[in-house]
């Protein structure tokens, strides 16, 4: 346990795996109260259980980021029960299946941008509208290697909601660098969840896959990705301001 963000009260959404659950674990392990937000309240609860059995505090609240009601009630309740809200990391976000332009469906366009994109947004204007009036705070975005740095073949919607997560927080920053709100985002390449296996592939699999894409020829680790969140949300990042640190082992370089 370090004392990087104690008596800091930290919002995680997409917290119910991978790089979500790893912040929200990391977070605790570093002081501070911890809300985590997902679609599926047994996953959320499994995060808070695993920081609860860390030593860490933690509490759980199930919340589309898709609806504007839900993000007014997931912040009101974070504040209502912590009195504050110091740090967020909207980290929620969906990946569906490759298409080429030609062929996507509009409905999985809309699906991919409502939680991506719109998400994001909706989560941010909650949590400026608190922060603004008391004190400012910090916000960490993630995007991906997806989309602002680099394109893919098949994956319009997903790379272009993440590109307009880039520029969205990118301006979202300038908006309110003096209101005392830090936003920045990290966007990671291939990382050890399941959204970076293709259908059907195993570990092996996917270990060979990357070795001949990725420059440091293998699978990032969540612990890798949350470094550079946490980083971002931390003091040590308080001359950074509307930055998108991409973390891909070279992948955009």
């Amino acid at each position: 346990m370090t004392d990087r963000f104690t008596d800091k009260i930290v919002l995680v959404t997409g917290a119910g795996a991978g790089i979500g659950r790893a912040s929200a674990q990391a977070f605790a392990r570093e002081g501070a109260t911890v809300v985590v937000s997902g679609v599926r309240s047994a996953s959320i609860t499994e995060t808070v259980r695993l920081i609860e059995e860390d030593g860490g505090t933690a509490s759980a609240v199930t919340a589309d980021v898709s609806r504007p009601e839900d993000m007014i009630r997931l912040v009101e309740t974070v504040v209502g029960r912590h009195g504050g809200l110091h740090v967020a990391h909207n980290n929620a976000g969906i990946f569906r299946k490759p298409a080429a332009v030609g062929d996507l469906d509009l409905d999985v366009w809309k699906e991919v941008l409502d939680v991506n994109l719109t998400g994001v947004l909706l989560a941010m204007q909650q949590e400026i509208n608190h922060m603004r009036n008391h004190g400012g705070g910090v916000i960490v975005n993630t995007s991906a290697n997806i989309g602002y740095p680099g394109r893919r073949p098949g994956m319009a919607a997903y790379g272009a909601s993440k590109a307009a997560v880039t520029t969205l927080t990118k301006i979202a920053a300038l908006d309110h660098i003096k209101d005392g709100i830090r936003v920045n985002c990290v966007s990671p390449g291939a990382t050890d969840t399941t959204m970076s296996f293709r259908s059907g592939e195993s570990v092996e699999d996917r270990a060979a896959r990357l070795a001949g894409t990725v420059p440091i020829g293998r699978v990032g680790s969540t612990e890798e990705i949350v470094s550079a969140v946490m980083w971002l949300a931390s003091d040590e990042a308080a001359f950074v301001v509307g930055h998108d640190l991409v973390v891909d082992g070279g992948v955009t370089t």
